[in-house]
């Protein structure tokens, strides 16, 4: 059976690992946006790294964990959102300000809602993590 949302699986998956304590994840099917979430979450240190390796089918990514993460999880329908707007979004799906990561996709590719903050750019809300 195949999946409908690749990256919702993805995130379910690394959440559930770090609640039971795991030390690594095996991330399947890999794609070029599941890459790209989990390099927000490494460079925001949520994760202590991750590898990609070929099955000879889709690929895997190894995912590192270090139990920094309480909750991950993806937004659903992916909503558009201005710079601005960030900031409302946080209150949605953070449990405090300043405190977690929404990941938005944007014309300059996958970032922080930080980094896109920073550029002046808006996007789309797909993830989020705290």
């Amino acid at each position: 059976m195949t999946a409908n949302d690749p990256l919702a699986n993805a995130l379910s998956g690394v959440n559930n690992a770090e609640s039971v304590g795991q030390l690594t994840h095996t991330v399947t099917p890999a794609s070029n946006v599941i890459g790209a979430v989990l390099e927000v979450f490494y460079d925001r240190g949520y994760i202590g790294g991750f590898e990609y390796h070929e099955d000879g089918k889709a690929g895997e990514f190894e995912v590192e964990l270090k139990g920094a993460i309480n909750e991950c999880g993806p937004v659903k329908p992916r909503y558009s959102a201005s710079v601005d707007e960030f900031e409302d979004w946080e209150k949605r799906y953070l449990p405090a300000r300043d405190y977690g990561t929404l990941i938005v996709t944007t014309s300059h590719g996958i970032m922080s809602h930080y980094e896109a903050r920073e550029q002046g750019i808006g996007g789309q809300i797909i993830a989020y993590v705290y």
